[in-house]
């Protein structure tokens, strides 16, 4: 983690948790400075407000901004949320822990298997070629969860998937409801047939991850 003071903010970058989607460097460019050597991030390029705006769009967390203008900070999203990347990582903004990595409200969490850096996405799903689609059938369910917010934990099964806690809508990559949960095991492995759910196909493959 690296972190640049500035006279409003502070800026801090967490290299292992980014996934290169640029939202920085295309949202305030004075701010986030691509291919330049040394320095790259100039915490005072732009105002708190606009900084922590472009934090907030970064989706794997990678990015996050401490005031010091008086403004407030980063606060829980009003609605508990994962998003299915096609052929990608599950994007999550909630108020979560994640387990072994604490509290976060923004994070990509692998679902390809293939990540060294388990739970959180490195995009080896694009060199390992991962299939799995950002649009599945919605499901109905008999849960009529209304609200949206409150703690979500984040529990990575040994050798298993994801467990999660907590009230959350998952989402397709466009933005469809695809379900309400309150208790869900998403798969990590990258070989379930009912993905994003789990199948026990992580057992029948011999996938391994803490």
């Amino acid at each position: 983690m690296e972190t640049v003071e500035g006279s409003q903010a502070d800026v801090s970058f967490d290299g292992k948790r980014c996934i290169h989607a640029r939202r920085c460097v295309m949202g305030q460019p004075h701010v986030f400075r691509a291919n330049v050597e040394g320095e790259w991030i100039d915490a005072d390029g732009a105002s708190a407000e606009e900084i922590l705006h472009v934090a907030l769009n970064c989706p794997s967390g990678a990015i996050t901004v401490r005031r010091k203008d008086g403004g407030a900070d980063e606060k829980a999203p009003r609605a508990n949320i994962v998003i299915l990347r096609e052929n990608g990582p599950l994007a999550v903004n909630a108020e979560m822990i994640v387990d072994g990595h604490g509290a976060m409200f923004r994070a990509t969490l692998c679902r390809c298997g293939l990540s060294r850096n388990k739970p959180f996405c490195d995009n080896s799903h694009i060199e390992g070629g991962f299939s799995a689609t950002g649009e599945p059938a919605s499901k109905e369910s008999t849960l009529a969860i209304i609200d949206l917010t409150g703690p979500v934990t984040v529990s990575p099964q040994p050798n298993g998937p994801l467990l999660v806690t907590g009230r959350l809508e998952i989402d397709s990559g466009t933005g469809r409801n695809v379900a309400r949960v309150e208790k869900t095991w998403l798969c990590r492995c990258g070989h379930s047939q009912n993905k994003p759910y789990c199948d026990g196909s992580h057992k029948a493959v011999g996938f391994v991850a803490p």
